[in-house]
């Protein structure tokens, strides 16, 4: 409403009311676009299960090809690296594989999300929808491969039969965090990038060294059996998070225990990356569809 000001005898003039302050730069509006991309479930449902078909479009064996080249490559890494470090290979060979599927799970995950906004210009700037279906559609697309790839291991488990038991069942928790760090690493990452197109670039060569530097076609058990300067080796292999990831995913479906400090990072990285989120998707929400 308007007010009116009395200056004295001064007949009284209108005052115009203060203009309404925008909330596009709220945690509130933020979260109401994650909220709203969850509802529309269908179109992302759709849009990921459609990228994996035309990924393989007029191939024989479809998306079966996303197995076969994850199972072919971890056995034979799987055989070269058992030989290398005198391994065996009904316990190292799992250990690959399973470290090859979650490290696949990973790596998707950021290096898709990196691009998930640049590579879809065009449905953001003609289809209006919460820029989050994109970062769902990604994360299940990712699930998806993952799908395809643990079929492998049910092979390698019928073949080597690992000492599984109840606690495997550890491995459904760990894949909900593996889906919550995918949907927070595409947000931040997948945002940043469209900004700076150089993220992306840096992404893919950090990707590559963390590979090598995670135990995935090596054993940190090989470190704790070296005595006491394997040990220190091992502090340093516990500060990438990583590490972390796969050990309470991977653990428990090879029937190893998993130390209680190992989801202790997990979730404390979860936290700060959701966090991180959120400030992102505060501040440059609304800005994606300017930097596509």
């Amino acid at each position: 409403m308007s007010a009116v000001a009395n200056d004295g005898g001064a007949p009284g003039r209108i005052i115009p009311p203060a203009p309404p302050t925008s909330d596009s730069r709220t945690f509130a509006r933020g979260v109401q676009d994650l909220i709203e991309g969850l509802r529309t479930s269908e179109l992302w449902l759709h849009l990921g299960w459609t990228d994996i078909k035309q990924r393989y479009k007029r191939s024989v064996l479809g998306p079966l090809w996303i197995t076969i080249a994850t199972g072919v490559t971890a056995v034979a890494m799987g055989i070269l690296y058992g030989e290398l470090f005198h391994q065996d290979i009904k316990t190292f060979l799992p250990y690959v594989l399973l470290g090859f599927i979650f490290w696949g799970f990973i790596e998707t995950s950021i290096l898709d999300g990196s691009v998930v906004f640049s590579t879809n210009e065009g449905l953001i700037k003609q289809l209006p929808a919460p820029i989050s279906i994109h970062v769902y559609r990604v994360v299940w697309r990712s699930l998806i491969i993952f799908a395809h790839n643990i079929v492998i291991y049910a092979i390698v488990f019928a073949v080597f039969r690992p000492p599984v038991g109840w606690s495997g069942f550890l491995v459904v928790p760990a894949i909900i965090l593996f889906a919550l760090n995918a949907t927070w690493a595409t947000i931040v990452f997948g945002i940043l990038s469209t900004r700076f197109r150089d993220i992306g670039q840096l992404l893919t060569t950090a990707v590559r060294l963390v590979f090598f530097m995670t135990p995935i076609i090596w054993s940190a058990k090989t470190l704790n059996a070296a005595g006491d300067s394997g040990s220190s080796k091992l502090r340093y292999v516990e500060l990438n998070p990583m590490y972390h990831y796969l050990e309470i995913a991977r653990g428990p479906l090879l029937g190893d225990h998993v130390a209680f400090y190992h989801w202790g990072v997990v979730l404390a990285c979860t936290a700060v990356g959701w966090i991180a989120a959120l400030l992102v998707m505060r501040n440059f929400r609304a800005r994606v569809a300017y930097w596509v």
